[in-house]
């Protein structure tokens, strides 16, 4: 093998290499991308959640008070 040969198998080594670099970068940007999307919709859905642990937490005083209310009414 001479040197011209070894020369142009090295450059496309070198060109593949660089092609699979630029893949692997697009890919992983899209990655983050994607990473950074569901991280805003887990945050909206935490907050979904905490919203609706706080109504049910409302809706569960409000049956302690009837319940309490109609054993008062029951008592009397």
């Amino acid at each position: 093998m001479t040197i011209d040969e070894r020369i142009e198998r090295l450059t496309a080594r070198h060109e593949a290499l660089a092609q699979s670099v630029e893949l692997t970068a697009r890919t992983v940007h899209e990655i983050s991308g994607q990473i950074a999307e569901l991280k805003t919709q887990a945050r909206e859905t935490q907050n979904q959640l905490e919203t609706l642990i706080g109504i049910v937490g409302t809706l569960a005083a409000i049956v302690n008070t009837h319940q309490q209310r109609l054993e008062r009414i029951e008592g009397q």
